[in-house]
C-alpha cells in the first residue's frame, strides 16, 4: 500500500511581480515502510516539498495523498490534525524544552492530540524512549544528554503518536561523524520495524544508509532510484573502534 501519493504537486512563491516556481509538478508516490533519502543543492525544492509532505504549506496545484486522505483539500485545523496524528518530525537543532525531562519532551505532542487514541501518554512516552535505547536516561534534561542522545530523544518525540510517516530534515548535520552514524542506526532499526521515513541531506554519505533516493533539481524530480546495498550503520560502528572513523565513513 502506498502511503503517499503526489500527482502533479506544484508550488509557486510570489515574490514582487516575479514567480518563482519552487516545485514544478512532481509525481511520485512512496510505499508503506519505505526509507527514502531526499538530496539535492540550495533551492532544488527540497524544502519546499518536505514542507509539503509535513501539511506546514499546501501547494499552488496537484494532488497530495497521504494514507488515503487527499490533504490538498484539507482546511488549517484538519492539516493541524494530520500533523499530529500522521506526521513526526525531527529537525537538524532537536528542539527540545531545556528544563524538560527527556520523559516530558516526549509526552508533548499527546497534549495536542485530541483523538485520544493513544491512552496513557506517560507510557507511550516510555515505550518509545526504551525503542531508541534511552530507558535509563528519561529523567534527564538535554543539557545532560549528548547531541546523539538529544536527537533519539526529539525521535522518540516524532514517534510517540505512532505516526504514518517520520519526516526527518537534516538529522545529522548538527553531529559529529560517529554520532550521526548512531542516529542512522536508530533510522535503520525503526524502519526494520515497518516505520516509513523521509529524510533530507545533502551528505551522500547519510543517503547511503536509505534504500531509496530522490534527487531534486529546480523543482523537479531528475534521480529517483533503489539504493542497490544500503550501508549498515551497526556494521560501520563495529568497525569504528578498531579501524578508526575512516573506516566507518567508508575510506579515508
Amino acid at each position: 500500500m502506498d502511503t503517499i501519493v503526489l500527482r502533479d504537486l506544484r508550488r509557486t512563491f510570489a515574490m514582487g511581480d516575479t514567480a518563482v516556481h519552487a516545485l514544478c509538478g512532481v509525481t511520485l508516490t512512496i510505499g508503506r515502510g519505505e526509507f527514502v533519502a531526499i538530496m539535492g543543492a540550495s533551492g532544488s525544492g527540497k524544502s519546499t516539498l518536505m514542507n509539503l509532505l509535513g501539511c506546514l504549506d499546501q501547494p499552488s496545484g496537484g494532488d497530495y495523498f497521504l494514507d488515503g486522505v487527499h490533504v490538498s483539500r484539507l482546511d488549517r485545523r484538519q492539516l493541524a490534525d494530520i500533523r499530529n496524528q500522521k506526521i513526526g518530525f525531527v529537525f537538524q537543532g532537536f528542539n527540545l524544552l531545556p528544563r524538560t525531562s527527556a520523559l516530558e519532551n516526549v509526552e508533548l505532542p499527546l497534549l495536542y492530540d485530541r483523538s485520544g487514541r493513544i491512552g496513557d501518554p506517560r507510557a507511550a512516552a516510555l515505550e518509545v524512549l526504551t525503542q531508541v535505547g534511552l530507558a535509563e536516561r528519561i529523567h534527564h534534561e538535554p543539557a545532560r544528554l549528548s547531541g546523539g542522545q538529544q536527537q533519539r530523544v526529539a525521535i522518540a518525540r516524532a514517534l510517540v503518536n505512532r505516526p504514518a510517516i517520520l519526516l526527518a530534515d537534516e538529522p545529522t548535520g548538527n553531529l559529529d561523524t560517529r554520532t550521526s552514524v548512531e542516529v542512522m542506526a536508530v533510522f535503520q532499526q525503526l524502519n526494520a520495524q515497518g516505520i516509513t521515513i523521509l529524510l533530507v541531506t545533502h551528505e551522500p554519505e547519510i543517503a547511503s544508509y536509505a534504500r531509496r533516493v530522490i534527487e531534486l533539481r529546480d523543482g523537479r524530480v531528475v534521480r529517483d532510484e533503489p539504493v542497490t546495498k544500503p550501508r549498515r550503520a551497526e556494521s560501520d560502528l563495529a568497525a569504528w573502534p578498531e579501524n578508526g572513523p575512516a573506516a566507518a565513513r567508508g575510506g579515508p
